[in-house]
């Protein structure tokens, strides 16, 4: 499986996080500016959201994370995510559009 320029750019923010208390700290604090910096990006959130980092290194606690419920009737999945189905993650097609979003601006898919 090839890994996206997406992934190859949140696992660089992980990373830096594990390496740097500095910036872990400020991705704690404040995320988009942090992103923004490390990647040299500008993150423009929809109106209305915003983005939260979670500290989960905490190796004794089990996390799990609960999205937002997608919205059936108007689910439309693009070539991306159905080929992601395809190939056996069900999970994919049911991310958030600003999850989304936020990886398309990292990734340079925005047209910057």
């Amino acid at each position: 499986m090839e890994i996206s320029n997406k992934e190859n750019i949140l696992q660089s923010i992980i990373t830096k996080a594990w390496e740097d208390k500095a910036f872990k700290t400020q991705l704690l604090t404040n995320p988009k500016e942090a992103i923004e910096d490390f990647t040299g990006q500008a993150i423009n959130l929809p109106e209305g959201k915003q983005l939260i980092v979670t500290d989960q290194t905490n190796e004794s606690v089990i996390y799990i994370n609960i999205p937002t419920e997608p919205n059936m009737e108007s689910l439309e999945l693009s070539e991306e995510q159905l080929e992601a189905v395809a190939g056996g993650n069900p999970v994919a097609p049911l991310l958030d559009d600003t999850f989304q979003d936020l990886m398309d601006l990292l990734s340079g898919k925005d047209g910057r």
